[in-house]
């Protein structure tokens, strides 16, 4: 009875690491890891490192309790048998995208699937996901959208001005320019 004791505590505390660690992140994606060796993991680490994203091993039982804590259900199939957790801040889908190239390089690695976005993804949805362009990608796209016709008018203009002062048929100063010429 006395080792029971001792135990306890000691599994309390387990679980109240996974839930700090596991709160910090917002989106889970639940991947097999038998098979890889540390030098595969660690070269995963790293990459998923360079996308604000982490890979964790941790108990079944002590994930699936966190999780339960934190309010996310329905993801117990996918803590069966050896499971990493990868986690992801924002940006889910790069993590993916990650873990999917990652995969074709090392077959070991088997995506299960993934919480995104308040939502339960199975391996087909998140093969989808990861396919699907980042945030700061969608904003670059867009931001080159709005830059385009703004660039081509710009263009436009300074090749006119050119024109007429090739002509000799430059356009007056400006009266930003022409201000201080007055006042004097």
């Amino acid at each position: 009875m006395a080792i029971a004791n001792k135990i306890q505590p000691a599994k309390t505390a387990a679980i109240e690491a996974a839930k700090q660690t596991l709160s910090e992140y917002n989106d889970f994606i639940f991947t097999e890891y038998r098979g890889l060796t540390v030098e595969q993991i660690t070269a995963l680490r790293d990459k998923l490192r360079e996308h604000n994203s982490a890979i964790k091993v941790m108990k079944n039982n002590f994930a699936r309790l966190a999780f339960k804590e934190m309010e996310i259900n329905d993801i117990a199939d996918y803590l069966k048998g050896p499971t990493a957790i990868a986690m992801a801040k924002e940006d889910s889908n790069e993590t993916a995208k990650v873990l999917f190239d990652f995969a074709k390089e090392v077959p070991a690695l088997q995506i299960k699937g993934a919480y995104v976005n308040k939502e339960i993804y199975d391996t087909a949805k998140v093969e989808a996901y990861s396919k699907v362009p980042g945030k700061k990608q969608l904003i670059s796209m867009l931001m080159s959208a709005i830059n385009g016709p703004a660039q081509k008018l710009a263009a436009t203009l300074q090749a006119y001005v050119d024109k007429k002062s090739k002509e000799g048929d430059a356009p007056a100063a400006a009266p930003a320019e022409a201000a201080p010429a007055a006042a004097e």
